[in-house]
């Protein structure tokens, strides 16, 4: 039987001029299915830090460590295909339904070969350069096994962002949430198996969890490929196979490049971060891995919801109702503040708990504390800065972010970092309080670019 696109969102055209457009509940209707996919995404992150975390705080601290820079890497390419998301939304408000599935093997043919050379280029490059980073011996060994094994995987993820960012497009967040959570039941059976050698599985630590993660993530992209291919799909929106586009690739990139360079300058800048704390010992960077992992609570909701936007804001921009648009951004992200208060409550209230899911290690623990007090704050500008870019990207603004937050990252975030942290003697806590101001900054530009109202005279 083929997958059936059943989301609400999809069923009827948005009603143009009813009161409701945009508003919270059609914005929390869109959202939570895809926050739901987020925090299955998430939940698999989780599982691998803590059952790696149970092997001591060199391997947590390398799992961390060799993630970062691998999805570093990759988030020029997973940025670049959320465009798909704002040519399908746009062209679904407009109404051209038919060309929704062009849009989406465009982004394929852009994207996966690309994807997968330049992981596999980095890996063969990658001991050197955590080497010459300062990574201690112990770390760079586990992130090393780890690395060799992830560019299979992320062929598979190249898929799964393309796809996924197609059907939030025309509306459908649950066909990408179901794939989410097979393959996040997946990846926890087969981390649990070959990170600690259990259900009659080898023990293989570190790289147990990269072939866990790598094997869930084909088991995702092959859901969302059997939907996409279905005869519903085919029928409504065109999703047949067709043969590359040259001038529709390069129109799909001129939109789509600025957010993977965004969130790969972004994401660089973050690593080189990681270094810094890496450079500090394996407890600093076993804290730091914690608190990602934790902090992801947060931000994975805001992306759930920043993308809810993009779809809502592209749409009704592709039907001409502006102020539909911008009722969605805020309904957006009055949704988002709601969420991060709930999370920055209980970062503060248990942190210890929090922390001791992860490592017993009472050095990690002590730093901990400290950290996710200060991580409740970030969380909330973190949550603020991702919903407004997600609004930004629904209508088409995505050159101007990506020089904002660029600048910002290397301007602000890693000057910062250095001297917080390394002149100021602060360590591990003094590099987050940089993390902070520097998101507290992003933040208040993006807010004030939405508000200037740029975004209403842009055209893909």
């Amino acid at each position: 039987m083929d997958p059936v696109i059943t989301s609400p969102a999809v069923a009827s055209a948005p009603t143009r001029s009813a009161p409701a457009a945009g508003g919270v509940r059609e914005v929390a209707r869109l959202a939570y299915p895809i926050v739901l996919t987020q925090m299955s995404q998430t939940v698999m992150h989780v599982v691998d830090s803590i059952f790696v975390g149970r092997l001591g705080a060199a391997e947590l601290g390398a799992l961390g460590f060799a993630g970062i820079w691998l999805w570093t890497v990759f988030s020029v390419f997973s940025g670049t295909a959320t465009g798909v998301q704002t040519f399908v939304s746009q062209a679904w408000g407009a109404g051209d339904e038919r060309t929704c599935g062009r849009f989406g093997w465009q982004g394929l043919y852009a994207i996966v070969p690309a994807s997968i050379v330049a992981v596999i280029l980095f890996v063969a490059v990658a001991e050197p350069i955590w080497h010459a980073l300062g990574a201690t011996a112990e770390v760079r060994e586990h992130a090393l096994a780890y690395a060799h094994i992830r560019p299979f995987g992320f062929a598979g993820l190249a898929v799964w962002m393309v796809l996924a960012s197609f059907f939030r497009g025309v509306g459908d967040t649950r066909t990408p949430l179901v794939a989410t959570i097979v393959a996040n039941a997946t990846n926890a059976v087969l981390a649990y198996g070959l990170v600690l050698g259990r259900l009659g599985l080898p023990a293989w630590g570190v790289a147990g969890a990269a072939v866990a993660t790598s094997l869930a993530e084909w088991v995702g992209a092959a859901l969302l490929t059997a939907a996409f291919l279905s005869r519903t799909s085919r029928a409504r929106f065109g999703t047949g196979p067709v043969r590359p586009d040259p001038s529709a690739i390069r129109r799909f990139l001129r939109t789509g490049a600025p957010i993977g360079g965004q969130w790969f300058l972004d994401m660089a800048a973050f690593a080189l971060f990681t270094s810094l704390v890496a450079r500090m010992g394996n407890a600093s960077m076993a804290a730091t891995q914690a608190m990602i992992s934790l902090l992801s609570l947060s931000f994975m909701q805001a992306i759930g919801i920043g993308l809810a936007a993009t779809t809502l804001v592209g749409r009704y921009k592709g039907a001409g109702d502006l102020a539909a648009a911008e009722r969605s951004y805020r309904s957006a992200l009055r949704l988002a503040v709601v969420l991060a208060v709930g999370v920055a409550a209980l970062f503060v209230l248990a942190p210890e708990a929090l922390m001791r899911m992860y490592v017993d290690d009472p050095e990690v623990i002590a730093l901990g504390g400290p950290l996710l007090a200060l991580g409740a704050a970030f969380q909330l500008f973190d949550a603020l800065q991702i919903v407004v870019g997600g609004a930004l990207r629904g209508a088409g603004d995505t050159r101007w972010p990506f020089l904002a937050q660029t600048g910002l990252a290397w301007v602000v975030r890693l000057p910062l970092a250095w001297l917080f942290a390394v002149t100021l003697g602060r360590g591990v806590v003094g590099a987050w309080y940089a993390e902070f101001v520097f998101i507290l900054t992003l933040a208040a530009a993006l807010l004030l670019r939405f508000r200037g109202g740029a975004w209403k005279s842009i055209r893909i």
